[in-house]
């Protein structure tokens, strides 16, 4: 099935409508830099239990040559609860490194520059374009590919893939309002294993439909 303008705006107006359109990150952060590493630790963990970690971590480790100094082993321990802590902590150690080398601390706002840091790719950079830099970007987690799919504005499950398929069919004020709105959706409704349909507020635009 086709995907209208008559579709998407349909999508966008009740997602406006039930979930706002305040641009929220879901992510604690003070500045550019601690919201790039907390997204790099964001990989496969919640951003509820990446605030628990980066609380203190952000107060032990209180600039970005403080991470490029930092033991290896040590900051495995700081993080470890989040899994995957061998790679963040390296990746952390290196973009730091390499923030500091290249762009004089600063957190870089193109897409090749940011995904040129270890540790960061798509996802990450566009999180910082969006939040940081007020970038229109459209950033795909979990979440935001389940809930596209669903609603049949993508088939696929590559998140790149998904993310340009969403940039042709969303409006460009829309861009970083859908990142917060389907991933606000996703955890409240359209969940993976068992979604809400009977009170979801899209589910008369669906093209989903759960096993029984």
């Amino acid at each position: 099935m086709a995907v209208t303008k008559k579709h998407v705006k349909q999508i966008l107006e009740i997602m406006d409508r039930v979930y706002g359109t305040d641009e929220i990150c879901y992510l604690n952060y003070e500045t550019p830099w601690q919201l790039l590493f907390a997204t790099i630790l964001s990989a496969q963990c919640t951003d509820n239990r990446v605030n628990l970690v980066t609380k203190d971590l952000f107060q032990k480790y209180a600039d970005v040559s403080a991470f490029a100094l930092a033991s290896e082993a040590e900051l495995e321990e700081d993080i470890k609860s989040l899994g995957f802590y061998h790679n963040k902590a390296k990746n952390l150690i290196a973009c730091a490194k390499r923030l500091l080398e290249e762009y004089g601390g600063e957190v870089p706002s193109s897409i090749e520059d940011l995904t040129s840091l270890p540790g960061v790719g798509r996802k990450t950079a566009n999180v910082v374009r969006g939040h940081i830099f007020k970038d229109p970007a459209i950033v795909v987690d979990t979440h935001v590919g389940r809930v596209s799919r669903r609603l049949g504005l993508t088939v696929s499950e590559d998140p790149t893939t998904v993310e340009y398929d969403l940039m042709k069919l969303v409006p460009k004020d829309h861009w970083i309002l859908i990142n917060i709105q389907f991933i606000a959706h996703g955890r409240s409704t359209c969940q993976a294993r068992s979604p809400k349909c009977d009170n979801c507020p899209v589910s008369h635009l669906c093209t989903f439909r759960p096993e029984i």
